[in-house]
């Protein structure tokens, strides 16, 4: 997003991010004109935010940083946009939503609209790497202790301050497997091309809609990655 509007606003943009990322997000930002920097895979989200710190330390006339995983505009545009939009879609007939938490940013916005300006009880969950459960370890008061996983988009490694913990009321796991499965599923059944973060919401949804404790209720899933930016990965390559 960042790298379009820089080819539109006339700006040079620098888009920081780790090298396990896939080649087709690569592609993309590069054909919108933006430079890439890569950092380390096992890094994660931290290493490459470490690196876009440095070259703001280093250069601050130059470089501008949105801080996506601080910046209040983040979470505020969902409460503006987002929730607005899921409740004119569904007349505000919704019970649960469920999102990735990568910044956080989406779900807190959404919840935000629904709980304070709507004054509607949803419950908010959360999604996170089975692999690496930092917000679960947070909430239950242990020490975080972040692993790799391959749930791109998801689990920054780090808990994300634009994630407001007083509107998440649940949270839950996904393993890799699992969202591979519920991504090519969305392809194969629904024709809806989603990336490996949706899948993971979408596995979420599907575990909780079979448990007695949700029958009746309407789920609302966000999907925000498309699958066209993991076609070289082992997502759509193992859905042949």
């Amino acid at each position: 997003a960042l790298a379009g509007v820089g080819a539109a606003r006339g700006y040079r943009v620098s888009v920081v991010m780790p090298d396990s990322m896939s080649a087709e997000r690569r592609q993309l930002i590069q054909a919108l004109g933006a430079q890439i920097i890569l950092t380390a895979g096992a890094a994660g989200m931290a290493g490459a935010l470490h690196k876009a710190e440095e070259l703001l330390q280093a250069d601050p006339e130059r470089y501008f940083m949105p801080q996506q995983f601080k910046n209040p505009a983040n979470p505020a545009i969902h409460e503006q946009t987002t929730g607005p939009e899921i409740w004119q879609a569904t007349a505000g007939a919704v019970d649960v939503v469920i999102s990735g938490v990568g910044t956080g940013g989406t779900l807190t916005g959404i919840a935000r609209y629904f709980k304070h300006r709507r004054a509607k009880p949803i419950l908010s969950v959360a999604v996170e790497p089975a692999a690496s459960p930092l917000l679960a370890q947070k909430k239950a008061g242990q020490p975080l202790r972040p692993a790799p996983h391959g749930l791109q988009g998801l689990g920054a490694n780090f808990i994300p301050q634009t994630l407001d913990w007083a509107l998440v009321d649940r949270i839950e796991p996904a393993t890799e497997e699992e969202a591979l499965e519920y991504a090519q599923r969305l392809a194969r059944e629904e024709g809806i091309l989603a990336g490996i973060s949706s899948g993971a919401a979408m596995a979420v949804a599907a575990r909780l809609a079979r448990t007695a404790a949700f029958e009746g209720q309407r789920l609302v899933v966000i999907l925000p990655d498309s699958g066209e930016r993991y076609l070289s990965t082992d997502l759509y390559r193992l859905a042949h």
